[in-house]
């Protein structure tokens, strides 16, 4: 395991937009090396807490080691931020002043060869976030059907050429399963024509977030979270996340928009009749990117939109 390095994107913005109160409670659910975290701990006074939560048990360590310095104030859980409510819940706290989600992989998730994230390192095909999953990135290659594949290619990597990656991939597998990242690397290279490829950026980019967001399922679980991390805000509490790929942040901008303006009315209508109540406020109406200052010490914050929620006050 190499040692456990990433360089928190839109810092400063977030520890704004989460208006941090000394003695508030906080939590990071997905804590990664803790960089965030260790920034908002350093806002907290002794009445103040920060749980960090996270799937991959190399971030836990990390994470642990690092907010170690801030004591009983911080703890860190290994867990998925889809159970955050529930994780809350057993340590018997009722509501947060705010929720952070770091989304996407973290460098260290890239950089480590044997995790199978990178098309640039030769290792397994796994890309599995928490390595207790049974699903790795070895079975959706070997295992889904040339339409699955298709589908998955086609919807969570938006790749015009996915049709063709399947069936290079089925294509392959009949003789050898395909074992090895560079071994998918160079399949799906061999399905896009050459002439597309120059100048478009590595060519296997787009199927490893495919198949990476499949095994992990990670817009699944973002829809599932959203809803439930606003409920559990106190009033005035802020949820902020960073997504770093387009699908990631439309949903985030939908959910947003509908916990702010959730009628469903027909607009020719006077008055609301649905009932459903708003639960708060957008404060990103258009996402924070980084500045020209930490893309030049950070080229991995280029994709980087953070998206605000505020809970509405009682």
């Amino acid at each position: 395991m190499s040692e456990f390095s990433h360089i928190s994107v839109l810092l400063n913005e977030v520890i704004e937009g989460l208006e941090i109160k000394p003695d508030g409670i906080y939590t990071d659910g997905t804590v990664g090396g803790g960089g965030h975290s260790y920034e908002i701990a350093a806002r907290l006074s002794d009445n103040g807490r920060l749980i960090g939560i996270d799937r991959d048990e190399d971030a836990v360590k990390a994470a642990s080691e690092r907010l170690a310095c801030y004591g009983d104030k911080v703890k860190v859980v290994r867990g998925n931020y889809l159970d955050a409510v529930s994780i809350l819940k057993g340590m018997g706290i009722t509501g947060v002043d705010g929720f952070l989600l770091d989304l996407g992989v973290s460098s260290h998730q890239f950089d480590d060869a044997e995790r199978g994230f990178s098309y640039r390192n030769d290792a397994p095909l796994d890309m599995r976030m928490d390595r207790r999953d049974e699903l790795s990135a070895y079975n959706v290659v070997n295992e889904y059907s040339e339409s699955e594949l298709f589908r998955i290619i086609r919807d969570y990597g938006e790749d015009k050429f996915a049709k063709n990656i399947a069936k290079h991939i089925v294509r392959a597998r009949e003789k050898k399963p395909i074992e090895t990242t560079f071994e998918l690397s160079e399949l799906i290279k061999a399905a896009i024509p050459a002439k597309m490829r120059e100048g478009k950026g590595h060519p296997a980019k787009k199927t490893f977030q495919a198949i990476r967001i499949e095994v992990n399922r990670e817009l699944d679980i973002l829809k599932g979270s959203i809803d439930g991390l606003i409920d559990y805000l106190n009033p005035g509490g802020r949820l902020c996340i960073i997504t770093f790929q387009s699908l990631e942040d439309k949903i985030v901008k939908s959910a947003f928009r509908t916990a702010e303006d959730p009628c469903i009315c027909p607009k020719e209508f006077p008055v609301c009749v649905c009932g459903r109540k708003s639960k708060g406020r957008v404060i990103t109406r258009k996402a924070i990117t980084a500045t020209e200052e930490e893309l030049k010490a950070n080229n991995r914050a280029h994709s980087a939109k953070l998206r605000i929620f505020e809970k509405k006050e009682d």
